[in-house]
């Protein structure tokens, strides 16, 4: 992937996820209760920044988990290739919890409904809410983040990516080729 315009730099991303974390503390209270779910690929190390961040507010471990929602999709079918499926951890049990889900990008929505349905499978949450560093709009379903990092309005044909230091390289949210 090629970034055309950049939208977010490594800075700006940091701010956005500071200031997610600080309302995710105040939305709930602290942190008691909570755990922290990012979906895989990039949700899951938004989810450990963004706990590393309620540590330093709140001076209390989050446990923080990854979730693949692959066999979840409900494109699974019209996918041509085999998916990949990579390891989901929870670290606690999520019956009785907050719980926060993690991703870098809302677009339609369907990820997100996987990624409740994956859960569901672990536990009864107290509440699900969720924190998405980038909505870029055009829901299918009705789902809408709790904790937003930045709203960037695209059209359908434009393609947003977010580049991390931990799988890129490089820090950035951007539109693609």
């Amino acid at each position: 992937m090629k970034l055309k315009k950049q939208l977010m730099n490594k800075e700006e991303i940091e701010r956005a996820l500071k200031r997610i974390a600080y309302e995710i503390a105040e939305r709930n209270k602290g942190v008691e209760n909570l755990c922290i779910i990012g979906i895989r690929r990039r949700g899951d190390i938004l989810a450990e920044r963004i706990a590393k961040i309620l540590r330093e507010i709140e001076g209390r471990d989050i446990p923080v988990g990854a979730l693949d929602i692959t066999l979840y999709r409900d494109d699974l079918s019209l996918l041509n290739i085999a998916p990949v499926v990579r390891k989901t951890y929870i670290p606690c049990d999520i019956t009785g919890k907050k719980v926060v889900i993690v991703d870098d990008v809302i677009y339609t929505g369907r990820t997100v409904r996987a990624a409740i349905d994956a859960l569901m499978d672990y536990g009864r949450p107290q509440c699900i809410q969720l924190a998405v560093l980038v909505d870029r709009g055009h829901r299918e379903l009705p789902i809408h983040p709790d904790y937003v990092g930045k709203v960037i309005p695209t059209s359908k044909d434009e393609n947003i990516a977010v580049f991390l230091e931990e799988v890129d390289g490089t820090e950035a949210v951007g539109i693609v080729e």
